[in-house]
């Protein structure tokens, strides 16, 4: 079993497919466990995963005897490089690893070699032009992955590609053969947030924000106030004029307003109110301060349903405390309840299972938890009738490293 890194922080795992591709870099062979599968209460999402090398972990599946077993087949898979490079179990967490959640997960567990960096390129490069769809099959015999940003043809793939990517939960369909396909959307789906402001609040906030599955912008106009080295998940923007970056910000991000000038604050908010495709405005401040700023933009014009977006005071009333920190506990808290309101309803835990076999499990009689619908993708085993012109593919034989 691998040691966790000594010294180190645990990290979440963002952008899988680039942690995936440098880590590939620094050694030979590295395995990603996905959660291709959850129903009931689990530890994490369908479509969680982590990175397992012989130097560490990045990511976590959830913790507790889930992620220990997970990491002890892991390191299995890594010390056997003959054996199938896909390995794929459902286990039921109360019954085969003693977990009260009680729920059920589908194990995706895949090898890494040097021979898919190219793979991981396409992936990464794909996934950064818009949506797009990673579907891999696994076969006794061999692995094939492809990559399409248009439909092949499948209802699986143009589904998984048209629907919001907060509610793209992964496919995984079984084949009758034994083998299986694994379909992910592997365009971003951290909601970004631009944050204004590297004050004391603001530095704390940022601190907070990294750890947080959003993908942050921290814009101010003094550029020695930043900290040398802000944590890598930041995008750092020294802008002298920060008011004019607002047009920058893709639709859908949510605003904090936290700068040292009330004339910048001011600027921003109604830039930002102006633009009215944006998912949340904070605005830190007292009620005075909304309230000037309320009449103020009413003066210049803005309706009242665009003054009604802008939050302010912001943060949770629970929390009184005025130091820096607790106000940003208070502003991150409230900032996450804003952005999964923004989204479009998730369609639950269920839509990860897409599988034509119900489990050997659970007990004769299967309850709610354990019926299954019906896939109806159209890829064999084979993936043979994956055909599209958006693809690019790489098969793998099992002991065979060439491509």
């Amino acid at each position: 079993m691998m040691a966790i890194r000594a010294g180190q922080w645990l990290a979440p795992l963002r952008e899988w497919p680039q942690t995936l591709r440098a880590a590939l870099l620094q050694e030979a062979l590295v395995a990603r466990v996905v959660l291709a599968g959850v129903r009931g209460s689990v530890p994490r999402d369908a479509g969680t995963c982590m990175l397992v090398g012989n130097s560490g972990l990045t990511g976590s599946i959830g913790g507790g005897q889930l992620e220990w077993h997970a990491q002890t087949a892991a390191c299995r898979l890594l010390a056997e490089p003959r054996a199938p490079a896909v390995n794929l179990c459902r286990l039921v967490l109360a019954s085969d690893l003693g977990q009260c959640c009680g729920g059920v997960v589908d194990l995706w567990i895949e090898r890494f070699t040097h021979c898919d960096l190219e793979i991981l390129q396409t992936v990464a490069a794909a996934g950064s032009r818009g949506a797009a769809v990673l579907a891999t099959t696994m076969t006794q015999q061999s692995v094939l992955r492809r990559v399409f940003s248009a439909s092949d043809g499948s209802a699986e793939v143009e589904e998984l590609l048209r629907v919001p990517r907060a509610q793209a939960v992964p496919r995984l369909i079984r084949a009758a053969n034994g083998g299986a396909t694994l379909l992910e959307r592997v365009d971003d789906q951290l909601p970004p947030v631009w944050l204004y402001g590297a004050g004391h609040v603001g530095q704390a906030l940022a601190r907070i924000c990294a750890e947080l599955p959003l993908r942050l912008t921290w814009i101010d106009s003094r550029a020695e106030i930043f900290p040398r080295s802000p944590p890598c998940s930041v995008t750092v923007v020294h802008e002298p004029k920060p008011s004019r970056t607002v047009a920058m910000a893709p639709s859908g991000t949510s605003f904090l307003v936290l700068t040292h000038s009330h004339a910048l604050d001011y600027a921003l908010c109604r830039a930002i109110l102006e633009r009215d495709d944006f998912t949340w405005l904070g605005l830190i401040g007292s009620r005075s301060k909304s309230a000037r700023f309320r009449s103020r933009l009413a003066r210049d014009g803005l309706s009242s349903e665009s003054i009604s977006r802008l939050v302010c005071p912001i943060g949770i009333s629970a929390i009184e405390s005025k130091w820096p920190a607790a106000i940003a506990v208070g502003v991150a808290a409230q900032l996450m309840c804003a952005v999964e309101a923004g989204h479009a309803a998730h369609p639950g835990a269920t839509a990860g299972f897409r599988d034509t076999h119900p489990p050997q499990d659970c007990a004769a009689q299967l309850c709610a938890t354990c019926s299954m619908p019906t896939s109806h993708f159209s890829a064999d085993a084979t993936g043979s009738s994956m055909n599209s012109t958006h693809d690019i593919h790489i098969r793998l034989k099992s002991g065979d490293s060439s491509s």
